[in-house]
């Protein structure tokens, strides 16, 4: 059989194989992305047809002070959580590397509440950080400590959030504990006989050798941290919300469901969803560019 033909026999294949994930990109994301591009320009309340309003829902998302606040809501909740999670992946990872023969036990532990149910982690943690009858402020009291209002105080709201989120924090410990167990182990030896402590050694071998994890998780943690919505809206948007604790947990993607689901504002939701794209998109274009001065690849001199 010729080159050619076995090639061109090996490229339907592949095409045969990708077919269904190509469909389902074209149904289920490309495919409504473009639509709310389209609608992103109409005045659009789902009772009528669209009405063509060309840039105006774009001029009222800087005239609406609530667009502004839940996007300043929503960076200072991913300036905290980015870094916490990032922390504490890490050191779960490296006690997790620690564990030995019981790792695999301790890698489906922390993965479950991955498993979890956004709406139900949300509103066990509305029960446990009550300011009053919650179980975290009891055990502060253990100690002396008395505890804030975590879902009341609004200078808590989007700490108590960020505390939250860290309870999906499973899939970037497994990336972690993988890059850390790719680490070659003479590295170790070689540093402890030039008398590098555990400190040294964790910041002149380990977080260099890992910085490609490390990397990736920041990325795909900024993202997935300004789109938060279920903790948010589980938490603080019930029946017995105070409208002072209201705008300060007001995230981004609330207001933007809100927009689309209680006001019927398809057209000004549409809007904020491509707003939101585009500054994730330069936040990644940032990162990528700051990341990759300070990243190592394994292979690389």
């Amino acid at each position: 059989m010729p080159r050619s033909e076995l090639v061109r026999r090996e490229n339907r294949a592949g095409w045969f194989f990708v077919l269904p994930w190509v469909a389902g990109f074209l149904i289920f994301t490309a495919g409504p992305m473009i639509a709310s591009l389209v609608l992103s320009f109409t005045d659009y309340q789902m009772i009528r047809s669209p009405r063509p309003v060309g840039f105006d829902n774009y001029r009222a998302l800087f005239d609406d002070p609530r667009v502004l606040k839940s996007l300043s809501n929503t960076f200072v909740y991913a300036a905290m959580f980015v870094p916490l999670g990032t922390v504490a992946a890490l050191g779960l990872a490296l006690m997790l590397q620690r564990v030995g023969r019981a790792s695999g036990f301790f890698r489906t532990a922390f993965y479950l509440p991955e498993m979890t149910p956004a709406v139900a982690a949300g509103a066990m943690f509305l029960l446990l950080l009550n300011g009053q009858q919650g179980l975290v402020n009891k055990v502060l009291g253990w100690f002396g400590i008395n505890g804030p209002n975590w879902t009341t105080d609004p200078n808590w709201l989007k700490p108590s959030l960020a505390i939250v989120s860290l309870w999906t924090l499973g899939g970037t410990v497994v990336i972690y504990l993988a890059a850390l167990n790719g680490v070659p182990r003479q590295l170790y030896e070689a540093a402890e006989l030039d008398g590098a402590g555990p400190v040294t050694r964790l910041f002149r071998i380990t977080v260099p050798m890992i910085s490609g994890a490390l990397f990736f998780t920041v990325i795909t943690n900024t993202i997935a941290a300004m789109q938060m919505f279920d903790q948010a809206y589980t938490m603080f948007y019930g029946p017995q919300q105070k409208a002072a604790a209201s705008e300060e947990s007001l995230v981004y993607m609330v207001y933007l469901f809100q927009n689309a689901f209680q006001f019927f504002k398809m057209g000004f939701a549409s809007a904020m969803a491509w707003l939101l794209f585009v500054i994730i998109l330069g936040i990644t274009f940032v990162q990528v560019r700051i990341g990759n001065r300070y990243v190592y690849y394994h292979g690389e001199r």
